[in-house]
């Protein structure tokens, strides 16, 4: 059982996604058509989180190549060369990724 880090006063809130499923003890044995469903559609979801993640990854990227190209001399010249355009490269790249994502939900 996981541990938990209650802060006294604080209600222990979780969030379930919409598409969670509460499985029913009374109901029958779900089919292999119905498990093979249910398999893609939790694989589907899983694409798209870590997807997401890398969206946010590439945006945070993004603002240390933006500091390191303004970091001036601290920084070896090829180094700040590269940082630039990688700041100006993976906004786009991260939108790309966005616009792609919210296609396919």
């Amino acid at each position: 059982m996981p541990k938990t880090t209650k802060t006294p006063g604080k209600p222990d809130l979780r969030l379930v996604s919409a598409e969670a499923e509460i499985y029913d003890l009374m109901r029958a044995p779900m089919t292999t058509a119905e498990r093979v469903k249910r398999l893609q559609a939790e694989a589907r979801a899983l694409a798209v989180e870590q997807v997401e993640a890398l969206e946010r990854l590439l945006l945070e990227a993004a603002t240390v190549a933006e500091e390191i190209s303004k970091g001036g001399d601290a920084y070896p010249v090829g180094a700040r060369e590269i940082a630039t355009r990688l700041a100006e490269d993976l906004p786009s790249r991260a939108g790309s990724i966005k616009a792609i994502v919210s296609r396919a939900i």
